[in-house]
């Protein structure tokens, strides 16, 4: 009877390391399969609707991948395996860190307003020119969403105003541009007569095409910047588009005070 006591205790940690190593790598795997969504959109494996549907289902595969990493933490604990316990940690994270990026973009589409096109001048938007053929070949159109989309962003992001510069327009332009390329947007089209720069955006993960165009005119003291950054797909930018005006008018600012 000592004997076969003996053998299970001896058998333990090498259970729990089995089944440490196998729920370490399903947590990788699923952590792959999440970054896939973007990457697979991106290069035109698939469509929008799959990213979304892999992004969806992430999140339940990563919960029961957590919940089984924690029945092999318990494992490999009670067999003092600390291989396992090793294994059975890393997994933990890994499953709990591919279930909060669906989770945070979840959280952070419902506390944004539903919308993909966000202006400093929600009177009067600068027109894309050169990006205009682009703009209305994309599911988005061209055109401004009028007094609704203006309504959503005044309540949601009431900060994004213009920019006063104390400066002639021709040298507020070249600020703009050197704002947009450190921000490492793609110049389009630079048209100094009419103070317009346009600018296309594109996204780490998912690969967006976001495009943009900053008007610059005369104003008492100096020039007056607007831009407007717009999404080609998708109704909600979950924000994107306002943190890319926030980080613009921030790099001009940063300019105009050098």
């Amino acid at each position: 009877m000592a004997d076969r006591r003996d053998r299970r205790r001896a058998r333990r940690p090498v259970a729990a390391k089995r089944i440490g190593g196998a729920v370490l790598g399903l947590a990788i795997v699923g952590a792959v399969v999440l970054g896939s969504a973007g990457l697979g959109y991106r290069f035109g494996v698939w469509g929008l609707g799959t990213a979304f549907a892999i992004l969806k289902w992430s999140v339940f595969v990563a919960i029961a991948i957590f919940i089984i990493a924690a029945v092999s933490l318990a494992l490999g604990l009670r067999g003092r395996s600390w291989t396992a316990v090793a294994c059975a940690v890393l997994a933990l994270l890994i499953a709990a860190g591919t279930a909060a990026v669906p989770l945070d973009m979840r959280r952070t589409g419902e506390s944004v307003p539903r919308i993909h096109d966000i202006t400093t001048d929600t009177e009067r938007p600068p027109e894309f020119a050169a990006l205009r053929a682009v703009r209305e070949r994309s599911p988005n159109g061209a055109a401004y969403g009028g007094p609704e989309v203006a309504t959503q962003q005044k309540q949601g992001y009431p900060d994004i105003v213009p920019a006063l510069l104390p400066v002639p327009p021709d040298r507020a332009l070249a600020r703009a541009e050197a704002a947009a390329r450190a921000l490492g947007w793609e110049i389009v089209a630079m048209a100094p007569a009419e103070g317009r720069l346009e600018a296309t955006a594109t996204t780490r993960w998912f690969g967006f095409k976001d495009d943009i165009v900053v008007r610059v005119t005369s104003a008492p003291g100096g020039s007056q910047v607007d831009i407007r950054s717009v999404s080609r797909v998708g109704r909600s930018d979950l924000g994107a588009n306002a943190r890319r005006i926030r980080a613009f008018l921030a790099a001009l600012r940063r300019g105009a005070q050098s």
